[in-house]
């Protein structure tokens, strides 16, 4: 009698289980860190109209390209740029091999740690001081450089490397993205060569889906070992219609989607949005100073002003970090 009652026991698990395994299962919000808001369900919802073979919409593998800028959209840019960082630190380990810089804006400021003084010119203080803390280094010593400060320089906010200050809510969009047919870039108006040193690591983003501004280069052989020369003059600026030429040149194709966070993405939202069929267009809204940073029109890094009236005109996307984002940064 006992052995029956077991018997009984076990066939009724058994039943149970499989009639568990039979039903279906429920799917994993691909977008976690993203409340469900009206932005992330447009995501959602254009993702699948481009996916759904048989539509209007449809859009082939080939042609499911996104386009995403990188300061402020994918990772950190307040309080200064992170390469803006970067070559800080650089003017000031080169410094002693450049007794000039000690009169000679930007240089001595950033010397005298006066950050606020020698951006006061602006971009051309910034492109100045890249071209010359960049310059006379090969691109694999720069990538090596480049790789070890990010990994160990950590912020002065958020006490941990620039390496992770990345933004989940954008990390989940790029995967779900991909998972669905979609080849991203970055299309960015930072350094190339420097944005190559992470985006592979940080982003799942190949060093040839990274566009962005560059300095020029000189082919050489030192002995009988050929090198690329890093020297001190810009070549490309990668910002606003730039990016747009750049995306003609490099990728060849007009993406389908586009996400920036200010006015130096305007030009790449216009062009994507004006394509034919189903279109994606999305801000990112810094409007969080808790638990990043809330600034748009007034600032003098990551502005937007006209990206922010067209976003409103033409019903693009505009993300607000802190309606739309549960979570800012990863876990460490």
């Amino acid at each position: 009698m006992k052995g029956l009652t077991t018997f009984r026991a076990a066939a009724a698990f058994t039943l149970a289980w499989l009639i568990v395994a039979a039903m279906p299962v429920a799917a994993q919000d691909p977008l976690p860190s993203w409340n469900n808001t009206a932005s992330k369900q447009a995501i959602v919802a254009f993702v699948g109209r481009v996916t759904k073979a048989g539509t209007p919409d449809f859009v082939p593998v080939p042609q499911r390209i996104a386009t995403f800028d990188n300061d402020g959209t994918l990772w950190v840019e307040q309080p200064i740029y992170t390469q803006f960082a970067f070559a800080i630190d650089r003017v000031k380990l080169q410094a002693a091999a450049h007794p000039e810089w000690k009169t000679t804006e930007p240089f001595a400021s950033l010397i005298d740690g006066n950050v606020e003084h020698a951006l006061a010119s602006g971009e051309d203080s910034v492109v100045q001081v890249l071209a010359a803390t960049h310059a006379g280094m090969t691109t694999d010593s720069f990538d090596r450089i480049a790789r070890e400060w990010l990994k160990t320089k950590r912020d002065a906010r958020f006490k941990r490397p620039y390496s992770t200050l990345v933004y989940q809510p954008m990390l989940e969009l790029l995967n779900y993205l991909r998972a669905n047919g979609f080849k991203t870039f970055i299309v960015s108006g930072g350094g190339v060569e420097f944005m190559r040193a992470y985006a592979e690591e940080a982003y799942g983003i190949p060093p040839e889906q990274v566009i962005g501004s560059s300095g020029r280069l000189k082919y050489q052989l030192r002995g009988d070992v050929p090198e690329l020369l890093k020297l001190p003059a810009v070549d490309v600026v990668n910002d606003k219609d730039g990016k747009v030429i750049s995306i003609q040149k490099v990728i060849g194709r007009r993406p389908i989607a586009a996400f920036g966070n200010s006015d130096g993405d305007l030009q790449m939202l216009e062009w994507t949005a004006a394509g034919k069929g189903a279109r994606l267009a999305l801000l990112v809204h810094h409007d969080d100073a808790a638990r990043e940073w809330a600034y748009d029109r007034g600032s003098k890094i990551g502005t937007l002003d006209k990206a922010l009236d067209a976003a409103a005109a033409k019903k693009w996307v505009v993300v607000s970090m802190k309606d739309d984002w549960n979570t800012i940064l990863p876990k460490q």
